[in-house]
């Protein structure tokens, strides 16, 4: 499978994300920039988890219908064309890291993917439904890592 380039201006893949981006901080999103999207890609799809958040991934950002011409995301911002889903904290859009108190650090997975057809969720999805909805569209990928601990 193809690889989409996907990175960060206010952080560094798997270091730590600043602050504002944390649900107990300003709970902004972080800006994203991609590049290396195919050019049969019909929807790009962001799915931002938590992984060390306990038996399942804790879902923090769900967007689909991203339109495949752009290549940026803006801090605070919805990727053009995207709809935001809820997240595990039951609320539609990003929600930041909270991790608890004193736990390691946590990773914060950011993942881009390239589909041939769009994807189908309804309801409230979780991490592992969207991933199950994936197979079988994905024709590209990208991720970065942020870390965050309280």
């Amino acid at each position: 499978m193809a690889g989409i380039m996907l990175r960060s201006t206010a952080f560094n893949d798997h270091d730590l994300l600043p602050g504002r981006f944390a649900k107990d901080g300003e709970n902004l999103s972080p800006p994203l920039q991609w590049s290396d999207v195919p050019d049969s890609t019909e929807e790009l799809v962001l799915l931002v988890e938590d992984p060390d958040a306990g038996k399942e991934p804790f879902l923090h950002w769900l967007v689909t219908g991203i339109s495949p011409q752009t290549g940026e995301v803006p801090e605070g911002g919805v990727p053009p064309g995207g709809q935001e889903w809820p997240n595990s904290f039951g609320e539609t859009g990003w929600s930041g890291p909270l991790p608890p108190r004193g736990d390691e650090a946590h990773r914060y997975f950011f993942r881009l993917y390239a589909l041939n057809r769009p994807l189908e969720l309804s309801g409230a999805p979780q991490a592992a439904d969207v991933h199950r909805a994936l197979k079988g569209r994905e024709i590209a990928s990208g991720n970065t890592v942020g870390t965050y601990y309280r």
